[in-house]
């Protein structure tokens, strides 16, 4: 059974103003994950703004360096004190996906040229093999290498946008994508697409997925993980189903009950009704 994620005491803390006037904020404070699968999974992590879980993201994608603690991911160490895997290497076990796709794409460079990078210097293909990558990335993605190839940022929507970075994360084969509020910037009509296609994506190319979110009621239909984060910490973590159906801490337990949905369970409590 293979270890896809494991983080081991992760801390981080950011010092903030000067020598005379620093304050330090605790964004991870003792983070422990750990998810073990024959399987590939999607772990979701849930949280308010603040809670931690972007800084989480960025540990993992080599972007911040912990305070102290580690990261493995699939039985390797990509953070924290240790033997690391080189950029190259590292790049093609783990691929990211940003919240916002127009920020990903410069409008002034077709976004088949970022394919194209991807598929040379992290995958090291070259020549025919280059343009079957971009083709069969894109086409997992739904879309057609034709209809991307010479095109610009603004050319698409932000639902297709976002398509694109997802099979520029899948040329490497990564064994883990890291996506960062991947549907927050989308219109809502269109985010099932891309929720959907992760659940497909884990299910016929076998990836695996962490995904950030905000948004309890996407996580519990994706994910087969969840870890609730507060403050920097993991308040609760298991199985999506028993997250959700049987909370154990307050916060979580806050964050259901402001979902809007048609399960009695989950709707706001009313209000206690005034004394007379």
């Amino acid at each position: 059974m293979a270890v896809i994620l494991h983080t081991e005491n992760l801390n981080k803390t950011y010092r903030l103003g000067g020598l005379g006037r620093a304050r330090h904020i605790q964004a991870l404070d003792d983070v422990n994950i750990k998810v073990e699968s024959d399987q590939p999974a999607i772990i979701a992590v849930v949280g308010e703004s603040g809670s931690g879980k972007t800084t989480l993201a960025k540990t993992l994608l080599r972007l911040v360096e912990p305070s102290s603690g580690q990261v493995t991911v699939y039985d390797r160490l990509v953070a924290g004190r240790g033997s690391k895997p080189g950029k190259r290497e590292f790049l093609g076990s783990i691929q990211p996906i940003f919240q916002n796709p127009f920020e990903a794409f410069s409008r002034y460079r077709p976004v088949d040229a970022y394919l194209e990078e991807t598929a040379t210097r992290v995958a090291g293909l070259s020549g025919r093999a280059v343009v079957d990558a971009l083709e069969h990335a894109l086409s997992a993605v739904g879309l057609d290498y034709a209809d991307v190839r010479g095109k610009y940022s603004n050319q698409f929507s932000g639902g297709e946008l976002q398509r694109i970075s997802v099979a520029r994360a899948l040329i490497p084969e990564p064994s883990l994508i890291v996506a960062d509020e991947p549907v927050s910037m989308i219109d809502a009509s269109r985010r099932m697409i891309i929720i959907n296609l992760f659940k497909r994506l884990r299910d016929e190319a076998g990836r695996s997925f962490l995904y950030i979110t905000h948004d309890l009621a996407t996580a519990y239909y994706i994910s087969d993980y969840v870890a609730v984060m507060n403050k920097g910490q993991v308040v609760e973590f298991g199985r999506a189903g028993e997250v959700m159906s049987n909370p154990q801490h307050g916060y979580t337990r806050l964050l259901l009950d402001s979902i809007p949905t048609t399960r009695s369970r989950w709707r706001p409590r009313p209000a206690a009704a005034p004394a007379h």
